[in-house]
C-alpha cells in the first residue's frame, strides 16, 4: 500500500495510480502540548512505500511515525520515498560545533526503513548517509514538458554546478543551447551571480535548478537577462521550495512563468515525479 503524509498527498496519490497500487486512508493529529501523531488505521499489506517530503522538521517526525505505523500493521517491508529530502544542503559542518545535519537526518530515517528513494537531491552523496539502501532518482528532464514553444531558446544555470540540469532540460526540449552564470556565494543570503558568455539578445532564456528557495539567485538572474536584450524568461526547478515572497519576487523580476514538480506541493508543480518513481520502484 502507499502511505501518504501529510505533505505529499498529491504526490502519493499519483504514485499509487501508476503503481495501480491501493492508497492507504491517513490521519493526523495533534495534542494540545504540541505532540503530533500519523497513523494509518486501515493498514493491511505486506509491503508499504510511504511518501514524504521532508519539507519541515514536522514531517521529518510524521515520516518516522508512519514508518512506525506499517509497522505495528504488520508490513514486512517499507520503503520510505523521500521526494524532497529537507536538511540535504547541510551535508558538511561548515564552521567548529556545527552538525552534519543531513547525515544525522538521514541515520533517522533509516532506522524505521528497508530502502530509500530520493528525487535530485542537492549533493548526490547525501545517499551515502543513509544506513539502508539508497536510491537517487533524476527527473530534471520531465521539466521540459511544460514548456511552451520558445524561440531559439537557451536553457542557463545559475551556476557551473547546475549546469548538467539545464543539459538535462535542454535534452528533453529537443533544442536550444547551455550555459551558465557564474556564481560567488558570501553568505547563507547574499549570492553574487555575473552573466557568462552565452548571447541571449532576443532568444527566449530558461532558466534550471533543482531548488529555488528564496528566489533572489533567479530574480537577479531574469535582471541580468532583462538587461541584455533577452525575449521570455522561465524558471525550471525539480524541487520549488518557494519560501516566504519567492513568488512575488520572481513575478516582479518579470518571469514569465515558474515550472517545478511535485516533490514540493505548490500551485507551480506543473509536472509529477509518479512515473520517474514508479520506474524505480518496479526495478
Amino acid at each position: 500500500m502507499i502511505v501518504s503524509a501529510s505533505t505529499s498527498q498529491s504526490l502519493a496519490s499519483s504514485l499509487a495510480a501508476e503503481l495501480d497500487e491501493p492508497l492507504a486512508a491517513t490521519e493526523y493529529e495533534r495534542f494540545p502540548d504540541g505532540e503530533l501523531c500519523a497513523s494509518v488505521p486501515e493498514f493491511d499489506a505486506d509491503r508499504a512505500i510511504v511518501v514524504c517530503a521532508t519539507t519541515t522538521s514536522d514531517a521529518h517526525l510524521e515520516a518516522l511515525q508512519l514508518q512506525d505505523a506499517v509497522r505495528e500493521a504488520g508490513a514486512s517491508e517499507v520503503v520510505t520515498v523521500l521526494p524532497y529530502m529537507g536538511y540535504a544542503r547541510q551535508d558538511s559542518a561548515f564552521a567548529a560545533g556545527q552538525p552534519v545535519s543531513a547525515r544525522a537526518v538521514a541515520r533517522a530515517i533509516s532506522t524505521g526503513t528497508d530502502r530509500v528513494l530520493t528525487v535530485n537531491p542537492h549533493e548526490a552523496s547525501v545517499s551515502e548517509f543513509f544506513d539502508v539502501p539508497c536510491d537517487t532518482v533524476d527527473a530534471a528532464g520531465q521539466l521540459a514538458a511544460p514548456l511552451p514553444a520558445l524561440d531559439d531558446p537557451v536553457f542557463l544555470a545559475p551556476d557551473a554546478g547546475a549546469r548538467e540540469l539545464a543539459t538535462t532540460v535542454r535534452d528533453a526540449y529537443g533544442e536550444g543551447s547551455v550555459d551558465h552564470f557564474e556564481k560567488t556565494r558570501h553568505s547563507a543570503t547574499e549570492v553574487e551571480i555575473e552573466p557568462h558568455a552565452a548571447d541571449v539578445a532576443g532568444r527566449d532564456a530558461v532558466l534550471v535548478d533543482d531548488i529555488v528557495a528564496t528566489g533572489s539567485t533567479m530574480a537577479t538572474a531574469i535582471s541580468h537577462l532583462r538587461e541584455r536584450d533577452a525575449a521570455r524568461a522561465f524558471v525550471t526547478c525539480v524541487h520549488p521550495v518557494l519560501a516566504g515572497t519567492a513568488r512575488t519576487r520572481l513575478a516582479r523580476a518579470g518571469v514569465e512563468a515558474v515550472h517545478g514538480t511535485d516533490t514540493i506541493e505548490r500551485a507551480e508543480s506543473t509536472v509529477s515525479v509518479a512515473p520517474a518513481l514508479a520506474d524505480a520502484l518496479s526495478e
